[in-house]
């Protein structure tokens, strides 16, 4: 494990080599972070929070959206066999979704509906494989308050 401290920013870097034969083969697995920001009015139908990661294989993977701020924190969790709602936050309760094939795609983006003003936060995705988390994109969600009808001239 190495540290860069160069610009005040710490990166690690794990690495290790895989022989095969006369084959050397260089892997690098690092642990990211990435931040993006959506706004959405109040009432829409609903919100696309970005999220995109691939391994090269999807079969050992989870993808858990999540928001420090609530108890239980989880918003959505999929893995290979699909949606695990079960220790979902109640708040989201039908509201939340992902594709089907996400893990194989790489497109882990979580549909919500009916944005909410109390929705606005952090979110958090997490891709983990065997219990590890690898990468996580925060995702900042406004939801703007609908204007009160009136039309300024």
């Amino acid at each position: 494990v190495t540290e860069d401290n160069s610009g005040g920013q710490k990166n690690r870097w794990k690495s290790s080599l895989l022989t095969s034969g006369l084959f050397i083969t260089p892997v690098c697995l690092t642990a990211s972070q990435q931040t993006s920001g959506v706004q959405v009015p109040e009432g829409a139908e609903s919100v696309l929070l970005p999220c995109s990661f691939k391994f090269p294989d999807g079969e050992k993977d989870v993808v858990v959206w999540s928001r420090e701020d609530l108890n239980p924190s989880t918003v959505h969790l999929h893995s290979q066999k699909g949606d695990d709602l079960q220790n979902q936050n109640q708040r989201y309760r039908g509201r939340t979704s992902m594709e089907k094939e996400a893990l194989q795609t790489g497109e882990l983006s979580l549909s919500l509906r009916k944005p909410q003003l109390t929705d606005s936060s952090i979110y958090t995705c997490t891709i983990s494989r065997f219990g590890e988390d690898h990468t996580k994109t925060e995702v900042q969600l406004e939801v703007l308050r609908e204007e009160g009808g009136s039309v300024d001239q």
